[in-house]
């Protein structure tokens, strides 16, 4: 019988009391354990942090009392944290590895387990292989699951407690000077989605002229108003509203765990992720005058090919995931990294990404330039040219999940939109180059049953031409 226990792009997640189950969360924490001593890591311990879903402090108690019974030092969280916190904190205490109870951006009724390696970045695959391949043994009847109470754990020594967002705060004020930020005469309003990221940003950058407006900032494990957590532009009617009606500089929201990053210009409109990133991209380049590799994901912009001709930087890409993107970062010294859901990571910083640590960029891109969202993009556009992009999310029938993955296999079309075919990838599903400079991708979501269909072009007119032939292409 297949194990219910599937690690996707980032980690492994499933419905609450369905899948998730507290039996199943102590067989992959027994997985971990077991890849631990094998990889020689567990001498360092783990680092155990969670968000404000349902149950996910039990979960990482669980979580502590399996490696606890293995012998496996271990520092639990005492309060709700971003993901980028649990990521910081494996490298701040030099841990072998970590634990992050969460689904992220997903809806409420799911809950997660995303593993950490030693570098606090999203476990490699080879990891993730090993520890699938210790939890296999754990169902075979091959390995017990091994636990020890809390209680027992602490007074053996093998359990310590922490709150992570003290160290992590420190951290952001390192990787950027917040100091201008707090002096600059601005006024953002904050969604912070009902997640772990709540009242962080008011907690960082208080004390100064900068007016911060934060809505949803109350911890909230049914994300009420929102299908789920995620900060894309269907979500974001209610920050929006907010920029308008308080005459705000610009807009930031966070994901339900705090690792990406939805952004609104001065006139409440969004700026769709690949848009946002290259902003980034292009103030860390221009301003900040980094260099080093600029790593996305084939989902990503040309818009970043673009700005590493122009800064002469390479731009390798990878599949979609952060578990490529981290890994290729520290490879090439990256100086920024990010993928197309809006998770961007920096140079500096753990190689995973962070959404409080993209809205300070974001900010020190508008304080250090002086000028208005908009006015970045337009100065983006200079260099790039204008591009558009939008991505349809299709549910489908758990019955039809080979009929679409072969079709996607065997995608080939000739044109798409009225677009000539110039040349496919198939590095992660199918991407299809066009003549004129767009592109289309269609792949099977790591993290939900969803397919995924990706268009850009230079307007917006040719991407929905571009996505209307991919999905009759697919039948969806």
């Amino acid at each position: 019988m297949p194990s219910e226990i599937k690690f996707g792009t980032d980690g492994w997640r499933a419905i609450i009391a369905d899948q998730f189950t507290f039996e199943n969360v102590r067989k992959a924490a027994q997985g971990l354990a077991g890849e631990m001593r094998a990889s020689g890591t567990a001498v360092d311990g783990a680092m155990i942090a969670w968000d404000t879903r349902y149950g996910s402090d039990r979960f990482a108690g669980a979580t502590a009392e399996v490696l606890s019974g293995n012998g496996i030092k271990c520092v639990l969280a005492t309060r709700p944290a971003p993901t980028p916190a649990a990521s910081f904190s494996v490298t701040d205490h030099n841990a072998g590895a970590g634990v992050m109870i969460t689904a992220s951006h997903n809806a409420g009724t799911y809950n997660g387990f995303k593993v950490k390696s030693d570098q606090g970045g999203s476990a490699p695959p080879e990891m993730i292989s090993r520890i699938e391949a210790e939890i296999e043994r754990v169902e075979s009847g091959e390995v017990a699951v091994r636990g020890m109470s809390l209680d027992d754990a602490e007074s053996a020594g093998l359990l310590t407690r922490f709150d992570p967002t003290g160290p992590y705060l420190n951290q952001l004020q390192k990787v950027v000077d917040i100091e201008p930020i707090k002096q600059a005469r601005l006024k953002v309003v904050i969604d912070s989605m009902y997640g772990s990221g709540g009242g962080l940003f008011p907690r960082l950058l208080s004390g100064g002229n900068l007016e911060l407006i934060e809505i949803h900032g109350d911890p909230n494990p049914a994300f009420p108003g929102f299908a789920q957590p995620e900060p894309v532009e269907s979500n974001l009617g209610a920050l929006q509203t907010a920029v308008r009606e308080h005459g705000a500089d610009a807009g930031i929201a966070f994901d339900g765990d705090a690792d990406r990053v939805g952004l609104v210009d001065e006139t409440g409109r969004y700026i769709s992720t690949l848009e946002g990133f290259s902003l980034l991209a292009h103030h860390l380049l221009e301003r900040r005058n980094q260099r080093g590799a600029v790593v996305s994901t084939i989902t990503m912009s040309s818009m970043v090919d673009k700005l590493g001709s122009a800064y002469n930087v390479p731009t390798p890409r990878t599949a979609v995931g952060f578990k490529y993107v981290g890994p290729t970062m520290l490879e090439t010294d990256a100086v920024i990294g990010g993928e197309e859901s809006g998770g961007y990571a920096f140079r500096g910083h753990v190689p995973e990404r962070d959404g409080l640590l993209s809205g300070l960029v974001f900010l020190d891109a508008l304080v250090l330039s002086g000028k208005k969202p908009s006015e970045l993009l337009d100065e983006l556009f200079s260099v790039t040219g204008p591009h558009r992009f939008r991505r349809i999310d299709v549910d489908f029938p758990e019955d039809r999940r080979v009929e679409l993955q072969d079709l996607i296999a065997q995608a080939d079309p000739a044109a798409l939109g009225g677009f000539d075919v110039e040349s496919v990838d198939r590095l992660d599903g199918v991407k299809i180059f066009l003549n004129g400079g767009g592109w289309a991708v269609v792949r099977m979501s790591g993290t939900e049953p969803l397919l995924r269909m990706y268009a850009e072009a230079s307007d917006e007119t040719a991407v929905n031409r571009i996505l209307d032939d991919l999905g009759a292409t697919l039948a969806v």
